[in-house]
C-alpha cells in the first residue's frame, strides 16, 4: 500500500530550513569535539574512524518505498573475529570506550553530515534497520513518511529500554503533531537524558538493542519460515542499494 501524510508548511520549509543552519553552527562551534573524538576512535579502535550502514529513510512519493541512505556514526566496535574469519558477538566487540560513546550518543556525531544532505533531520523518527523495515506492517510503515531523526519521542520516552509496539506508537504520536514547540521539546529532553542523566541506548541484559525481527520470531509473532523469507528481502534490498551506489 502506498504510504501518504499530508505535511504541513513548518515540515515542508522551515525544518529543513532549521536542520540547514543548525547543522553548519554544529559543525563551527563543535568542530574539535569532532576532531577530537575521532583522535581517540583511532586511538583506541583503529580505522576506519566513521561506521556506515544502510538504513531506510523517507518514502519516495513516486515509488512509495523508502529510499536508503548511508548512515555515518563514529565506530564504536572492535573488528575482532574467531578463527572462521566471523565477527565476535557485540558484547565483546563493544569496549568500556564503545559504550561511553554510545551512552553519551557521542557516536552519533557525524549524523550532522546526514542531516545536511537532507537524507536525515534533527528531530524525527529514528532510522531503524533494513532488516527491522521489512517486519513492519502499513501502519508503522507510516514513520517513513517523515525523515528520520538524530532523535525522537520515543528516543526521550525511554530510548531502547521501551518495547518495539511503544517505539512505534510513539513515532506515530510525533509525525501526527510535527511542529517548532515539539521539536525544541524533544531537543531539550535529548540533552537531558544523553548528556545530563546520560541514560543508555541497550537493552537489559544485551550489548546492543535487539533487531525487530529478532523480538517478532522470539515472541512467537511471525514463523521461522517468515522470517528468514523477511530477512532475504531486505538482504537483497541491500545488495540492490550498493549496486547502484
Amino acid at each position: 500500500m502506498k504510504q501518504y501524510r499530508k505535511k504541513g508548511f513548518y515540515e515542508r520549509i522551515i525544518k529543513r530550513a532549521i536542520d540547514i543552519i543548525c547543522s553548519l553552527l554544529a559543525l563551527l562551534v563543535f568542530g574539535w569535539l569532532y576532531i577530537i573524538v575521532a583522535i581517540l576512535v583511532k586511538t583506541k579502535l583503529g580505522s576506519p574512524v566513521l561506521f556506515k550502514q544502510i538504513r531506510p529513510g523517507i518514502i519516495d512519493n513516486k515509488t512509495g518505498e523508502e529510499k536508503l541512505f548511508t548512515l555515518y556514526k563514529f565506530r564504536t566496535m572492535t573488528d575482532e573475529k574467531d578463527e572462521n574469519g566471523k565477527f565476535l558477538p557485540d558484547e565483546i566487540r563493544l569496549t568500556k570506550f564503545g559504550k561511553m560513546l554510545r551512552a553519551t550518543s557521542l557516536d552519533e556525531l557525524p549524523e550532522v553530515f546526514n542531516i545536511l544532505n537532507g537524507t536525515m533531520t534533527i528531530i524525527g523518527p529514528r532510522p531503524q534497520l533494513v532488516r527491522d523495515m521489512v517486519f513492519m506492517d502499513d501502519k508503522q510503515r507510516l514513520r517513513h513518511t517523515a525523515r528520520p531523526g538524530l532523535s525522537g519521542l520515543a528516543q526521550i520516552s525511554g530510548r531502547n529500554g521501551i518495547t518495539w509496539e511503544n517505539k512505534f506508537k510513539y513515532d506515530l504520536e510525533y509525525i501526527s503533531k510535527i511542529s517548532f514547540p515539539e521539536d525544541v521539546k524533544i531537543v531539550f529532553m535529548t540533552v537531558m537524558k544523553a548528556f545530563i542523566k546520560k541514560e543508555g541506548i541497550t537493552e537489559e541484559g544485551y550489548a546492543t538493542a535487539a533487531d525487530y525481527g529478532d523480538y517478532l520470531l522470539k515472541t512467537g509473532k511471525v514463523s521461522q519460515d517468515e522470517y528468514d523469507k523477511k530477512q532475504e528481502i531486505a538482504l537483497e534490498l541491500l545488495r540492490n542499494y550498493k549496486n547502484n551506489n
